[in-house]
């Protein structure tokens, strides 16, 4: 049994917004949470953790992520998945989505299959939750930092053999002939996200309005930008108070002031922090490679030859203080977007993604720089 005492702890209120709760302490009994105690209830026996005055909230989620610690998923092997898992936990993050790239075709199914296969045998550190697949169903137009070569039109048999791992799907709508796929989708429990595309705005609220996709992959990048006469995918993102919006908060995919104006936008709902990282976070200064291609990494700067951008260094902790910065956003609405908005999305908030009594015990602690001084991952200390 362990029991964590003396937090700022960020638990949901009756109306289930996200709250401080500075009195008693959190009790886990193996890997799920059995709800508070005052401390003179902590069992005998239990294994205390003194969270010293710190923050203690749900374990984070990071729902977009390429690679970390010199690893990809694309590397195809369990031990570069069981890399990222590491730094993930070291960072914050309880369950991620390794994401694939507009690669060729065989290649995603290897890191698709290498993804199932790491589940099962799960490794030390954050969970591996599912896969995210970022294309190869986009726009040449808004391609990034994805190949070009690897495009292709989206077809269902391609994704059928993996609905089990596959969790989200990035695409661009006005790519698809009509919505069939993305209906078949949603029959298998898939979330269709939007995001390196061309469309306009009417065509992307047509998607969300009419047809439930309901995401946008790393708002403001590869897709549209808002026009006062042409409001763009951005526009779109910003209309649909529904729709759940990712963004990467390093200060180099999205100005301070472009974080702040989807989080009024949002009135501070349905918005996804994401880290988008690739194998580059956590090494430093120097070359590295995404997709087969070569980055070079100056400071928060990751870019292709051309200067292209090309995915994130940021790891989650950091995206959350910066975000808190950018925003002034009280702290455990910020939270939400790396715990409970991710996970009501996705269908996992009925077993993570809050500290409430009988959920996973995935749990954080942190300071007021948002530095990680304990990752629980299962009742565990990871």
């Amino acid at each position: 049994m362990l029991a964590i005492k003396n937090g700022k702890f960020i638990v949901p209120n009756a109306a289930g917004d996200f709250v401080f709760r500075e009195e008693g302490a959190l009790l886990c009994e193996g890997e799920k949470i059995k709800g508070f105690v005052s401390e003179a209830e902590i069992p005998a026996g239990a294994e205390v953790i003194d969270a010293q005055g710190n923050y203690v909230a749900p374990g984070f989620l990071n729902v977009h992520i390429h690679g970390c610690a010199g690893a990809d998923t694309m590397d195809c092997t369990e031990e570069a998945l069981a890399k990222m898992a590491r730094l993930q936990a070291e960072t914050g993050v309880t369950g991620f989505l390794p994401t694939t790239m507009t690669c060729r075709w065989h290649e995603v199914e290897d890191a698709l299959a290498t993804v199932m296969d790491t589940m099962e045998n799960k490794p030390a550190g954050a969970q591996i939750l599912g896969a995210h697949m970022e294309g190869p169903f986009i726009s040449p137009a808004k391609k990034g930092a994805q190949a070009e070569e690897n495009i292709r039109k989206a077809d269902y048999k391609l994704v059928k053999p993996w609905e089990k791992v596959v969790k989200i799907i990035t695409l661009a709508p006005e790519e698809l002939p009509d919505y069939d796929f993305a209906d078949k989708c949603h029959a298998a429990g898939i979330t269709v996200s939007i995001g390196h595309t061309a469309a306009d705005y009417d065509k992307a609220i047509e998607a969300v309005r009419e047809h439930g996709i309901h995401h946008f992959t790393h708002v403001y990048n590869a897709m549209t930008g808002f026009s006062h006469r042409a409001p763009g995918v951005v526009g779109a993102a910003f209309d649909t108070a529904d729709a759940y919006c990712e963004i990467i908060a390093d200060n180099v995919h999205s100005h301070p002031a472009a974080q702040r104006l989807l989080y009024h936008a949002k009135s501070g709902k349905n918005i996804v922090l994401i880290t988008d990282s690739l194998r580059a976070c956590g090494l430093g200064d120097g070359p590295s490679e995404l997709g087969g291609q070569e980055v070079f990494v100056k400071g928060e700067l990751a870019t292709l030859k051309d200067g292209t951008i090309a995915g994130s260094v940021a790891t989650m902790n950091r995206c959350v203080k910066i975000f808190w910065e950018n925003t002034g956003a009280p702290l455990p609405q910020i939270i939400e977007m790396v715990t409970k908005n991710p996970a009501q999305e996705l269908g996992w908030y009925a077993e993570r993604g809050s500290l409430t009594a009988g959920k996973r015990a995935d749990i954080v602690i942190f300071d007021d720089e948002v530095s990680i001084q304990q990752t629980i991952i299962g009742g565990k200390k990871s």
